[in-house]
């Protein structure tokens, strides 16, 4: 189904000024990164996705979503690259950095990964493009937004998260959002996504609540938490750097766990993909980001304050 979701969003059609970035080494690494946080290797009891899908994949339909309603290039690269400074285990790693709710203390390293990439700046200095037209994607309110607004990077959020994790969603679904999307003015005076008809924008809205249930699970706070026990064991027992989360993939990451015989991390691993349901304990942790939105329908709000 994210076959289909790139075909409606213009994969085909991509152009070759954008095209040419797909394959550069900082944007690679995110092909072995998961979106799910690492649960793609978590129990199955817990987690059966439907699909696997990357940080790269999510990296690349949120250029697209961002490229079909703007046209804006810069803008388009930017949600390309929003995500270059994800580590292995994503969010897991905001966890294991206390970072519940806002959960973005790994975008820090935005700026030095993209300059670390020596094919990358040598692109954009060809195509005469600043670092900071990349590194600074929250300028792009199409793109990126505050909570409740609804940008590129939140909808193709809701939408990747409802094929392959809630299961909500069918191409039909997906068609008639992609279809109904625009750009309007907000009432803020931005550019902000919204819907041309309320109908498609309160099945969004529904999608987004659902997958916010799914993060907000017990279930889901519990296996996040573990990892992020594991990623700090493995940094505390000097295994691994905080720097390795940039260099590893996640694959190379679980293969290395096991040859490392350490009993107390085997321990933490088998639990981390062997635990059922039922075994799960409560996990109390602060609060977690709430994904609640309230998308326009055109120039007003779905659910006016």
């Amino acid at each position: 189904m994210y076959g289909y979701y790139l075909e409606l969003l213009g994969y085909k059609n991509l152009p070759e000024y954008l095209k040419k970035y797909l394959n550069v080494p900082s944007l690679e690494r995110l092909k072995d990164v998961g979106y799910f946080c690492g649960m793609d290797y978590a129990s199955k009891d817990i987690y059966n996705f439907k699909e696997k899908i990357s940080r790269f994949d999510h990296s690349l339909s949120v250029c697209l979503l961002t490229f079909k309603l703007t046209k804006d290039y810069n803008a388009s690269l930017a949600g390309l690259f929003h995500d270059i400074s994800t580590p292995c285990f994503s969010h897991v790693i905001d966890y294991m950095n206390s970072d519940y709710y806002n959960q973005e203390s790994t975008e820090f390293y935005t700026g030095k990964v993209v300059q670390e990439d020596n094919v990358l700046t040598s692109l954009l200095k060809k195509d005469n493009i600043s670092l900071n037209d990349v590194i600074n994607f929250k300028k792009y309110t199409v793109l990126d937004n505050d909570r409740p607004k609804l940008c590129a990077d939140r909808l193709d959020g809701i939408i990747l998260s409802s094929i392959s994790w809630t299961n909500k969603i069918n191409e039909s679904i997906i068609k008639n959002i992609i279809d109904d999307i625009d750009v309007f003015v907000n009432e803020d005076n931005e550019k902000e996504i919204g819907f041309n008809t309320r109908k498609t924008s309160e099945i969004v809205n529904e999608l987004s609540d659902i997958f916010n249930k799914y993060c907000h699970s017990n279930e889901d706070n519990y296996m996040m938490e573990l990892l992020a026990k594991i990623a700090k064991y493995l940094i505390d027992k000097n295994y691994i750097t905080y720097d390795d989360l940039y260099i590893y993939n996640e694959k190379q990451l679980f293969e290395l766990m096991p040859s490392l015989n350490d009993e107390y991390l085997n321990n933490l691993l088998n639990k981390f993909k062997t635990i059922k349901k039922e075994e799960i304990t409560y996990c109390d942790i602060p609060e977690i980001k709430n994904r609640y939105i309230n998308p326009l329908i055109k120039n007003k709000r779905l659910i006016m304050n």
